[in-house]
């Protein structure tokens, strides 16, 4: 006898009926400067997500400086895309978000056709496999927001490293911070909000 619901939408086991389960919202995400100012991102209910927290995320643009004009930015842990839209909102020229899971990629290219936002290109990759492939000096900044139970951090910015253009950015969140700077980076700035450890390294000029 098949477990299948019925044509009734209930459970011939069960007197209860049978849910359909769409992706789940659990809220939403606000850009908070430039073009898109104000503008919301869904927050999906998906394994691992975790957006970066407003007040961290507002101290790294205070850190990398409002005017992105002319950048070249990788967000390699995608997510809800809050980096990647926030580096394009600011006047990034290409803001490239890896994301794995393939409901938040759609996820991510709904919202950058409701924002318009062109500079905004999404790739579906792993990030760490990506990033061992791409060219040299291809970005001014790299944002890192890897699962924090994944332990990607370390993996993440020494391959993100070679990545940076002389003088760019690589930036990390995790549950703790690095007890080693990856090789070619210099320790810009670093701050702690609740479970957030966060960290900017540049590469020398």
């Amino acid at each position: 006898m098949s477990s299948r619901p019925g044509a009734h939408g209930r459970d011939p086991k069960s007197t209860r009926p049978v849910i359909k389960r769409a992706t789940r919202h659990l809220g939403e995400v606000r850009l908070i400067g430039g073009l898109y100012r104000g503008r919301k991102l869904p927050v999906p209910d998906r394994p691992g997500l975790r957006p970066t927290p407003d007040r961290v995320r507002e101290t790294l643009f205070n850190w990398l400086g409002q005017n992105l004009d002319g950048w070249r930015v990788l967000d390699a842990f995608a997510g809800t895309g809050a980096l990647g839209f926030e580096a394009a909102s600011r006047g990034a020229a290409e803001a490239l978000l890896l994301e794995l899971d393939t409901p938040q990629v759609a996820s991510l290219r709904a919202s950058r056709e409701r924002l318009g936002a062109e500079a905004v290109k999404i790739e579906r990759a792993e990030a760490l496999r990506w990033m061992a492939g791409a060219a040299a000096q291809r970005f001014e900044a790299v944002l890192l927001d890897p699962p924090f139970d994944a332990g990607l951090g370390a993996a993440a910015a020494e391959a993100a490293a070679r990545l940076v253009v002389p003088g760019g950015f690589v930036y990390l969140e995790g549950p703790a911070p690095l007890a080693e700077t990856p090789p070619g980076l210099v320790l810009h700035r670093s701050l702690r909000a609740g479970a957030v450890h966060a960290q900017l390294w540049q590469a020398p000029a």
